[in-house]
């Protein structure tokens, strides 16, 4: 029927990933953004409209560019969500005068309006129409009591957030950082090199605003507005908590060389935001002179370098962790986080520890072992094909299970520490004990010393 009409399957996730990516574009005008349904945004801009040269130069602003882009939008600035949204869907055409409505202005606009302004579900909205109740004014000539009865408490509530004698807050997408600084450039930029130069800058903005609240920052975001409305969030993180710029620039430069190809710069950007994600406290030391940089900080250096650069999985460390049982009690976790656990340690002295072997299988492998019965070592065992007579042996060290983790059932093990005739020696267990648990007894070799 209509031979020109270009007709596309519905792609509703990517409209909801358009949609986030518009929201990334509005936070130019405030960090509080948050999505409404699948074809609106809220954007709350208490505080931030002056920068703009007022909620007129804001609006007409936002409306202009987003309708350069190829879209078609309406807008509005109200007291309250639900009255801007009343004033955005239901007075598209209406003067800019309109679209920016006063304070306690709102009752006026509302009342011709048709009851869907409240942002009701259709099946009320046509409950009420049966009802002869079809603008808002018609619901504010009528007792609130009998309303309520008949069509629930949702009407009136939408009205009174909408003349703001309900709190409706606005949940943004993202977390809002406490910290930022941000530089609008009066022409685009492309090049990497200023973009680091301008990083560093911003870094040096947030370091009076750290030190005054005695704080480090841990996770930082860069982000980066292009001018055709695409935006890029470049993430650093540090293994402690930083208030050097040097370092936070450092940061920033293994990312951009870790990202290459991947951050088109396209006709440039002209706004860049560096925002603190996470901060811890940070207290002020003083310097040694005689050692002005320690060997902690260059260890931490090179992580978040390296870290930034290849990724958080490229270095990892060894860390305790707290379970009896040998293949549970250590792992490797990326270094960042290593050393954030090993600040949180408390200091004391070390616990008595058992010795361990140096090499530790991941998953034990069974022996066929004879021994005394109930709880005697190992006489002689067969391991890997290869039979191998015990002369000496220390033990057992008994581990019992984790219960809270495997279960009630879990066997006991007893470990020994066993020398053959060749002086190799061996970290062998006893898994299940003789005539108390209802498992027979199993061996495991589960690693091996120098």
């Amino acid at each position: 029927m209509c031979p020109g009409l270009d007709a596309v399957t519905a792609d509703p996730q990517a409209d909801r990933q358009f949609l986030n990516a518009l929201a990334d574009w509005c936070s130019r005008y405030t960090p509080l953004v948050a999505r409404d349904g699948d074809d609106g945004l809220f954007l709350d801009i208490t505080g931030c409209s002056h920068l703009f040269g007022g909620e007129d130069a804001l609006l007409a602003d936002a409306l202009a560019r987003l309708s350069a882009m190829g879209l078609k939008v309406q807008g509005a600035i109200a007291d309250t969500p639900g009255l801007s949204w009343a004033v955005a869907h239901f007075l598209p055409d209406a003067a800019p005068e309109i679209r920016i409505v006063p304070p306690k202005g709102g009752l006026d606009l509302l009342k011709p309006l048709p009851v869907q302004a409240l942002r009701l579900d259709a099946l009320l909205v046509e409950g009420l129409m049966k009802a002869g109740l079809r603008t808002i004014g018609d619901l504010l000539a009528l007792p609130r009591a009998p309303l309520t009865r008949r069509f629930g408490p949702l009407p009136l509530l939408r009205l009174d957030q909408a003349l703001g004698r309900e709190d409706e807050p606005i949940s943004p997408r993202l977390p809002v950082a406490g910290l930022s600084a941000e530089r609008r450039l009066a022409e685009p930029v492309t090049r990497e090199e200023d973009l680091l130069f301008l990083a560093g800058e911003l870094s040096r903005a947030l370091v009076p605003l750290l030190e005054r609240r005695g704080l480090g920052g841990r996770l930082f975001e860069l982000s980066l507005f292009r001018v055709d409305g695409a935006v890029f969030h470049i993430h650093a993180g540090s293994s402690r908590p930083l208030r050097d710029h040097r370092r936070m620039e450092a940061l920033f430069a293994g990312r951009f060389a870790a990202l290459q190809d991947d951050l088109d710069a396209g006709y440039g950007f002209e706004i860049l935001r560096l925002a603190v994600s996470h901060a811890e406290p940070l207290e002020s030391r003083q310097m040694d002179l005689g050692r002005p940089v320690e060997k902690a900080d260059n260890l931490a250096d090179f992580i978040d370098q390296a870290s930034a650069r290849f990724g958080p999985d490229c270095v990892k460390m060894p860390v305790i962790l707290e379970s009896h049982l040998p293949e549970r009690s250590a792992n490797f976790l990326p270094a960042r986080e290593a050393l954030e656990g090993a600040e949180e340690e408390e200091t004391g002295p070390a616990p008595f520890r058992p010795v361990r072997p140096i090499r530790l299988f991941r998953y034990p492998e069974p022996v066929e072992a004879v021994a005394e019965v109930p709880d005697g070592p190992p006489v002689q065992f067969r391991w890997r094909r290869a039979v191998h007579r015990v002369v000496r042996a220390e033990g057992p060290e008994r581990i019992a299970g984790e219960w809270w983790i495997d279960g009630e059932e879990t066997p006991t093990r007893d470990y020994y520490r066993i020398e053959d005739e060749s002086g190799r020696r061996y970290w062998l267990y006893r898994q299940g004990l003789y005539g108390r648990e209802p498992a027979a007894p199993r061996w495991f070799m589960h690693g091996l010393f120098a």
